[in-house]
């Protein structure tokens, strides 16, 4: 599509980004854009440097508790609560990734995924985390010193959309820059990049980081919407759900991260009420795009409209 052509549609977003709360349950919302952001932190490792990582609910999960720590037990406002999340997942990314990216492929998976359980298993035993009942209770405090109020939904969902936005846009900068360029080189043949003079680990442990920061903003904001954190935003699952989103949608792609966390997320809402049958249907539909749309959903809609513009 070209800028002219894509001006239509972006307003056409915009317009129902900003009507949204007013047609469909802001929470609903809320939650589905921090698991969008979510998704779109953990494409840019994947997607864009080719780093597999089966543990990024630690920096999800983390976040979330550092920021109800910080709102509830230091009785500090939410915009400090929010940096400790991205400031923690990013502390936890550099130490993750410093030692992950000495190996590759699935060895740099397994080391991810073990300091994952570490996490999962230090948040049952910490006592600031309250083990299996979490940490609730997180009082939503007004923003800006009491010039944003938080308590009304349709007001925090202009706030968290702002948050995904700023997000977003941070992915969408880091792939269109230098850095980016590199990112894609070493994904593609990182024994080229290292012989064109580029230090292959500085820059994928940098995009271990800004992915792990961005995970933490997700998570952190989703514990300013939810009012609680919570050991299943920590566990193994939700970073197999992540991946989930990411596929469905489509990897290497900006808006497919996206589209994937709202199919999955809409889903878990509205199927809630068939149980774990749920996980049935997420199955299913994994194996589907896997073997029918090996793209995800926008790369092969993407696809064939670059198809359907050469035909034409």
């Amino acid at each position: 599509m070209t800028s002219t052509s894509r001006l239509p549609v972006i307003a056409l977003v915009a317009v129902l980004a900003l009507a949204a709360p007013w047609i469909a349950y802001p929470v609903f919302l809320m939650t589905a854009l921090c698991f969008a952001l979510f998704a779109c932190a953990f494409n840019l490792l994947l997607g864009y440097v080719g780093l597999m990582s089966f543990g990024h609910a630690m920096f999800f999960g983390m976040a979330g508790y550092f920021y109800g720590h910080v709102v509830k037990a230091w009785n500090l406002p939410p915009e400090l609560g929010l940096l400790a999340g991205v400031a923690g997942a990013a502390a936890i990314g550099v130490v993750t990734g410093a030692l992950a990216i000495r190996r590759q492929g699935i060895y740099f998976a397994m080391i991810t995924l073990a300091f994952a359980q570490m996490v999962y298993f230090f948040c049952v035993q910490a006592p600031f985390t309250h083990g299996e009942d979490g940490l609730q209770g997180i009082a939503r405090k007004p923003l800006l010193g009491g010039l944003i109020p938080t308590k009304d939904d349709r007001v925090l969902y202009y706030v968290v959309l702002a948050i995904f936005l700023f997000g977003f846009f941070a992915v969408y900068r880091i792939i269109h820059s230098p850095f980016g360029q590199v990112m894609k080189a070493i994904r593609d043949n990182e024994q080229r990049a290292l012989s064109l003079g580029y230090e292959a680990d500085r820059y994928k442990l940098l995009a271990f980081v800004l992915s792990a920061a961005l995970a933490g903003l997700a998570g952190a904001t989703k514990a300013m919407v939810l009012q609680f954190a919570t050991l299943t935003d920590v566990s193994s699952a939700m970073s197999g759900e992540v991946v989930l989103m990411a596929l469905v949608g489509g990897l290497g792609t900006i808006i497919g991260p996206v589209v994937g966390a709202f199919v999955i997320v809409t889903m878990q809402n509205y199927l809630a009420s068939t149980g774990e049958f749920v996980l049935v249907i997420q199955g299913f539909i994994f194996v589907v795009i896997v073997m029918a749309f090996r793209k995800g959903l926008v790369g092969e809609l993407s696809e064939w409209w670059k198809a359907r513009r050469k035909a034409v």
